[in-house]
């Protein structure tokens, strides 16, 4: 019976060590570790590789055209605003739309061209996760869900674009920007006061698969 044992209890002990690793696995990025790598082309066909803009302060933003939370911060200028401020700054802005084919915000590298000069929006990329690979990588939730990145290539912000997490324009010109303000400590190499916040939008429009 303890020759049996033995095996089992190794095993058992085995599984409750590897726990922790994987649950931490499954919890997304992490601010204060690396950001995780990911390598894409944007819709005017120029690729895009996170790792290749290293010494680059970087922000993600998670989008999708028809979402009300979304239409807010672009009815209001506020989020083409906030892209060519960073992006003058030097920060490289990626925006993604993580929607299926099928789902709302869904969109070709056409519409998407199209609805940026629409909307007059000014990210350095825009891309197109269909597949939703990038969006479950950073497990992006809402539209807009916004990551900041460092030039070392760590997170240093994950949550809202701001602390108003309604869909009135009007609301806008209240909020503190979490963005800009993680942006701001970051260039001028000062720890970000807010690292974490709850995002707030539309859930990103996942394909079933």
């Amino acid at each position: 019976m303890k020759r049996l044992l033995k095996p089992v209890m190794t095993i058992l002990a085995i599984a409750f060590l590897a726990a922790p690793a994987l649950v931490h696995a499954n919890e997304g990025p992490v601010v204060g570790q690396p950001a995780p790598d990911f390598a894409a082309t944007d819709i005017k066909g120029t690729p895009v590789k996170l790792s290749d803009l290293k010494d680059k302060i970087v922000v993600l933003e998670w989008n999708n055209p028809e979402c009300p939370f979304v239409i807010k911060h672009y009815d209001t200028k506020n989020m083409q605003g906030l892209q060519e401020e960073a992006t003058g700054k030097g920060v490289v802005w990626i925006s993604i739309n993580s929607s299926a084919a099928g789902q709302q915000g869904n969109l070709t590298a056409e519409t998407a061209q199209a609805t940026l000069e629409k909307n007059g929006g000014k990210p350095s990329h825009y891309v197109l996760d269909a597949s939703g690979e990038i969006g479950r990588l950073y497990q992006a939730k809402t539209t807009p869900h916004m990551f900041v990145i460092n030039k070392d290539g760590v997170l240093a912000y994950a949550g809202a674009i701001d602390s108003d997490p309604s869909p009135r324009h009007e609301g806008v010109k209240t909020a503190r920007n979490h963005v800009r303000s993680a942006i701001d400590a970051l260039i001028a190499g000062q720890p970000v006061e807010t690292a974490t916040t709850q995002p707030y939008g539309c859930n990103v429009k996942y394909g079933t698969n």
